[in-house]
């Protein structure tokens, strides 16, 4: 017999296990629907480009971009744009580059020069196309029934006798084009 002393201890453990697992079960919800968490889970704050102001890229249909490539100048390039101002005679071809490296990014040449992307994308369509003949493999073999004998090459060979002998239809259909006397298709 269990005596009156146990009785509420043990109901007290019982109650106690719940009791944690509901605390910890809140302050899990609680944990993972606080902003901090989600900011976290990001890795931070990501800075947020700001479309009112002019903004820079390359592109063959748009020749000049709103604003140049580089914004902050170094002491070179700003001496090599005081040097643009003058005759452009007496820029090297370097300068001259540079100068143009400042204002674009890329060329046309470098725009139009093709990339290695359609080699991934064939290989990633390869890849999901083998992948799929695997699983149609796997399902013929484990995941189908076996064919039904009636798609069997000889029952419908003798099939086709049975109807041969029965003379199904023979006025326009099917026993009408086998020469029965000949014994062969008419």
């Amino acid at each position: 017999m269990v005596s009156c002393c146990q009785q509420p201890k043990k109901a007290m453990l019982h109650l106690t296990a719940g009791r944690v697992v509901g605390l910890l079960s809140r302050r899990g919800v609680a944990a993972f629907s606080s902003s901090a968490v989600k900011m976290a889970s990001h890795g931070g704050v990501t800075e947020q480009t700001d479309m009112s102001l002019p903004l820079y890229w390359d592109r063959l249909d748009t020749p000049l971009p709103d604003r140049p490539y580089k914004d902050t100048l170094s002491a070179a390039d700003k001496s090599l744009k005081e040097k643009e101002k003058g005759p452009w005679n007496s820029l090297s071809k370097e300068e001259k580059l540079a100068l143009y490296r400042i204002m674009f990014n890329e060329t046309y040449a470098e725009m139009k020069k093709p990339t290695g992307e359609w080699k991934t994308v064939f290989g990633g369509i390869f890849f999901f196309i083998g992948f799929t003949g695997l699983v149609v493999l796997w399902q013929t073999y484990y995941v189908y029934p076996p064919h039904p004998r009636t798609l069997d090459d000889e029952w419908q060979a003798m099939q086709v006798k049975r109807m041969l002998d029965m003379r199904v239809n023979p006025v326009e259909g099917f026993s009408a084009k086998w020469d029965y006397e000949k014994g062969q298709w008419k």
